[in-house]
């Protein structure tokens, strides 16, 4: 180990200390944020490299979040605005993202992969991949893992008070009657992350601050931490540090 490794093993360590005894996360949120720009400063002139590079590093984060008792995990990998780009980039990006299912619901994985998102705006392959990892990993024990795929939260929030509708419609609930009884739990009973706690901590990397519509109403008492490491670059004295900072705040939410 170099004299940079010994060190950061120091700071590790120090780090795990003091979040020993003090209350973590059940659900981590996280913006896989930098990949095109890690492959650029690489000199890497397809930016795909990013995204493989990335992809594999899922794994590392879903070990550091199962060592620190999380139970549910969010990884935004494809937002709707990402559908736009050029086919060059998202097909094999597209084709990451299967792999990514296939391997994070394999047999000797613990994970229960579920799927947020817009399954109707992807390619066929990519949802029915989407479909058969969430089916192969059901009944596992270990963290629920949702890959946020096709996803934005504008539509997110749309489809559910769609799927609300409907369901009311097919009840014979009449708009007056459903305009009368509807509330926030309504429509959070028809989110993508129907039956799951909100997520505690919510986690961006690449120095970007802002949310770009992810899980914008499930994050309404959420707490951010803002990395400035590219996600391939994103280690666990990062993840840590991200702990740490959310160990020290304060919730009240709202109170």
């Amino acid at each position: 180990m170099d004299v940079r490794g010994a060190v950061y093993s120091v700071y590790e360590r120090r780090l795990r200390k003091k979040l020993q005894h003090r209350t973590g996360p059940r659900h981590v949120a996280v913006m896989l944020d930098g990949n095109r720009r890690w492959a650029r400063a690489a000199g890497l002139a397809d930016v795909n490299h990013g995204h493989v590079v990335g992809a594999h590093h899922i794994d590392n984060v879903l070990t550091w979040c199962a060592e620190a008792g999380v139970e549910h995990v969010t990884l935004w990998l494809l937002s709707t605005d990402n559908l736009h780009r050029d086919p060059a980039e998202l097909l094999p990006l597209l084709a990451i993202i299967e792999r990514v299912a296939d391997e994070l619901s394999a047999a000797d994985t613990p994970w229960r992969v579920n799927v947020v998102g817009a399954l109707d705006l992807l390619p066929a392959s990519t949802a029915a991949a989407l479909k058969a990892a969430c089916e192969r990993s059901a009944d596992k024990p270990g963290m629920t893992v949702n890959l946020a795929v096709g996803y934005g939260g504008r539509r997110e929030i749309a489809d559910a008070v769609r799927s609300l509708l409907q369901e009311h419609a097919q009840a014979g609930t009449s708009i007056e009657e459903l305009a009368e009884i509807i509330d926030v739990e309504h429509i959070a009973d028809h989110l993508y992350t129907k039956g799951q706690p909100d997520p505690d901590l919510v986690i961006r990397t690449s120095g970007e601050q802002r949310l770009s519509g992810f899980l914008l109403w499930q994050s309404a008492h959420s707490e951010f931490y803002f990395c400035d490491a590219l996600w391939p670059d994103f280690r666990k004295i990062d993840f840590l540090r991200a702990l740490r900072d959310f160990s020290e705040r304060q919730r009240r939410f709202g109170n």
